[in-house]
């Protein structure tokens, strides 16, 4: 099986879903946090191994304590994933943690910051804002030829 095929993408897939419930509503250890997220996950076309990337919400100390539990409970998550989901075998499973939403959403409080700064200072210029525009009324690419 290539790593691309068709195959390997309904597994990935299916490996995430079922990985996804399992984090969510079967692991008793008071480290992992409640507000854990399967982002993706790359079963190797051997099925011998799962890299799961795991995006945390919270502190890094939060964060650190989850990967702890989630290593120390991937015996447990292995087994259940054997029982959910019938591979030839079930793969080791490698967790690795991924800060893309937490970083996405301070680039996105940034921005905000920044529209927030540059809205005050042309207020203090005395311009006026409207608060909404269409792209035509902006003068958007499509304002000339009258297209939307």
């Amino acid at each position: 099986m290539r790593k691309n095929s068709v195959k390997n993408r309904k597994i990935n897939d299916e490996v995430r879903r079922v990985l996804a419930q399992i984090i969510s509503g079967g692991i008793k250890d008071p480290r992992v946090s409640s507000m854990t997220s399967v982002l993706a996950v790359e079963v190797a076309p051997d099925l011998k191994t799962c890299k799961v990337w795991i995006s945390v919400y919270g502190d890094e100390e939060k964060k650190k304590d989850t990967m702890e539990g989630l290593k120390s409970a991937s015996g447990f998550i292995r087994g259940e994933l054997a029982h959910r989901v019938n591979l030839r075998n079930t793969p080791q499973l490698q967790f690795l943690l991924d800060d893309s939403i937490a970083y996405g959403v301070e680039m996105s409080r940034r921005i905000d910051e920044v529209r927030a700064a540059d809205r005050q200072a042309e207020e203090a210029r005395g311009e006026e804002i409207p608060s909404s525009q269409s792209s035509e009324e902006n003068g958007g690419p499509d304002a000339d030829t009258g297209r939307a």
